[in-house]
């Protein structure tokens, strides 16, 4: 047990029977003599074996001088984790961890019976693992009593700040007792964890085990680039070409899931779908589908797959992008675990290539880009698995011989492993056709690389409406290029002329096809040469000509009037028309237009006297006709 120094006796115990032969750095880290009793922050990546860490770090609060448990009425000790699947995946680690000391667990988390959790809770627990939601439910109904708490740890604490669970924690620290201890792990450390650490703990050592780049040597990562609508096909031949034994698809919206989730069913893979629609009990089965090998391939979102860990997950492939660095290194940790080996592949369209290599920048991580394996790619690789399947040299049973001996009596040997090849491959799904694009890692083009441009003759011009902010889409999306290899665009009244350079002419003109079309049946011609650019004067011969103003079409009202210099031109102005309804005794009512919005009386309740009549209640008005020449009478009802 000298490799375990500074660990329980009964936890060093189940590490052996465990088969961990040297601890992982964060643990060794977490067991150094000034950390025993102080407050930790602690920055390690995912996968480093952060739940045994804190597991083997609050064992001392806990226990004392004893090897076991006595009985608590009580809990001891709390594990927050962001989601329901991190907090079973904990609760599971640490039952093994504490499999000797007697320790007794209970789980809060949303989804399930909360009856169940509560009758757990009262028979006692020492150590209780839950979400921060249902965590709080529990505490407010009086059914957690966290009196007693000795150590508090918030697990993945960055993801729940950012899914929303500030005040839920802070709520559940606040319950706390003041001395317990409190230990927070962390992949990034943001100033909203440096906030909640000042507040909630006392004196907190920080604690930073690897650097960003440490953190990759057991993945290996691959960008792909594909043309947009070679991505799904792209997908399928990266599975057979790893033939991983649990590979897991990151996708950024549900209705991605389900999508590739039933085209991947369609082609013959096993697969289960992992989206936050889903109820806990179908997440569950689908997560224990995965590691008892009934299902190979996962497809999940980001919040649905956040801290899952599953023992043989060689490849994790991102059919999106991710958004920012955080999310590229959680969805990659989920490989590459407790020193096993992992891929991570990237689909990266060609249009995204120089966003997915500013995210691999800031990650700090080098990415080999290549193409996606080739139908044939594929093909070769089963052709070697299967050559150097180990069946095909362990010794054969007597049945076997037996048996082996009656096909080569009734078939050749060439149709006995043609057979067998036939099956082998039966149950396999065939690769796809990609198309063919460049694989170079994006680098930034020069003017030099257009000396000797090839120019293309569009039939689409001005006289269509023709720009090169919509004619540039449209050749990148047709020809699978991008606007690196687009150079000059020269938009004339019934064509237009593109640049490109010479090294994208040949997969361009593979891309359009033997018609040479884009889109809107726009034709794409190869020229000899250079195109005559000398403009010249506009054709205006399909212009319409400009309509002249009659002089007999009164002028706009609206339209401001210069002041008359004479009055020859004053006597021109007619007079205008007044309002209808005018009072009879405004002078100025000639004077107003009829668009004049002041000559309009403002419209409001009429104000009443102290004595509770309106104002001006006997007052008579009278009103005009339109020549405003008498006062018109006013009708009365019929009775």
């Amino acid at each position: 047990m000298s490799e375990f120094k500074g660990v329980i006796p009964t936890l060093a115990q189940a590490l052996e029977k465990r088969g961990y032969t040297t601890l992982t750095p964060v643990q060794k880290a977490i067991l150094a003599p000034e950390l025993r009793d102080a407050d930790t922050l602690v920055s390690a990546q995912t996968g480093s074996g952060k739940t045994v860490a804190f597991g083997m770090a609050i064992a001392p609060a806990l226990l004392g001088d004893a090897d076991k448990f006595a009985h608590a009425s009580t809990p001891l000790a709390l594990a927050v984790a962001p989601t329901r699947e991190l907090a079973m995946q904990v609760r599971r680690e640490l039952e093994w961890l504490y499999e000797m000391t007697g320790a007794s667990f209970a789980s809060c988390v949303g989804g399930m019976d909360m009856r169940d959790e509560r009758r757990a809770l009262n028979r006692g627990a020492h150590i209780v693992v839950g979400t921060p939601g249902r965590l709080r439910d529990h505490i407010e109904r009086g059914s957690f009593d966290t009196s007693t708490l000795k150590a508090v740890v918030l697990d993945e604490a960055d993801e729940m700040l950012d899914l929303g669970f500030r005040d839920d924690l802070e709520h559940i620290l606040d319950s706390a007792p003041k001395d317990r201890r409190t230990l927070m792990f962390s992949a990034t450390v943001p100033k909203s964890i440096e906030t909640l650490a000042k507040r909630y703990q006392r004196d907190a050592i920080r604690v930073t085990t690897t650097s960003d780049r440490e953190q990759h040597l057991d993945i290996e990562y691959r960008a792909l680039t594909v043309a947009p609508n070679d991505e799904e096909n792209a997908i399928v031949n990266v599975l057979r070409y790893f033939d991983a034994k649990n590979a897991l698809v990151f996708c950024s919206t549900r209705a991605a899931v389900n999508r590739m989730t039933s085209r991947f069913n369609n082609r013959g893979f096993s697969v289960v779908a992992l989206s936050g629609e889903l109820s806990q009990n179908e997440r569950t089965h689908a997560l224990q589908a995965m590691r008892d090998g009934r299902a190979r391939v996962c497809i999940a979102t980001d919040v649905a797959a956040r801290g899952i860990d599953l023992p043989n997950l060689e490849l994790v492939i991102h059919a999106d992008i991710p958004k920012n660095r955080e999310i590229l290194l959680h969805r990659s940790g989920r490989t590459g675990r407790a020193g096993r080996k992992g891929v991570c592949a990237l689909i990266v369209p060609h249009n995204a290539r120089k966003r997915t290599q500013r995210l691999l920048s800031g990650a700090n991580i080098d990415a080999t880009w290549a193409g996606p394996p080739t139908a044939e790619d594929v093909m070769m690789r089963d052709h070697e698995r299967l050559l150097s399947d180990p069946s095909l040299t362990e010794p054969l049973s007597e049945f076997e011989q037996s048996f082996a001996q009656e096909l080569l009596s009734l078939h050749s040997p060439e149709h006995v492993a043609a057979a067998f090849v036939r099956l082998h491959f039966a149950e396999q799904a065939a690769p796809e056709e990609l198309s063919d694009i460049p694989v170079s890692e994006p680098q930034a083009r020069s003017r030099d690389d257009f000396k000797d441009g090839v120019w293309f003759s569009l039939s689409v011009g001005r006289k269509e409406s023709a720009e090169p902010r919509w004619l540039l889409p449209m050749l990148c999306r047709a020809g699978h290029i991008t606007k690196r290899d687009i150079g000059a665009i020269r938009v004339q009244q019934t064509e237009s002329f593109v640049e490109l350079a010479p090294g994208c002419v040949e997969q361009f003109l593979a891309a359009l096809g033997p018609e040479a079309k884009l889109e809107n049946s726009i034709y794409v011609t190869r020229l000899n040469g250079t195109p005559d650019l000398n403009r010249g004067p506009r054709d205006n011969t399909d212009r319409k000509p400009r309509p002249k103003r009659d002089a007999s079409r009164p002028d706009n009202p609206r339209r401001k009037k210069t002041t008359p210099s004479s009055d020859t031109a004053a006597a021109h102005i007619e007079p205008t028309r007044k309002r209808r309804y005018e009072p009879a005794g405004d002078e100025n009512a000639a004077r107003k237009e009829p668009w004049d919005k002041s000559s309009k009386k403002p419209k409001g309740k009429k104000q009443k006297l102290k004595s509770g009549k309106p104002k001006n209640a006997g007052a008579k008005t009278k009103r005009t006709n339109r020549t405003g020449s008498a006062p018109l009478k006013r009708k009365k009802p019929k009775q």
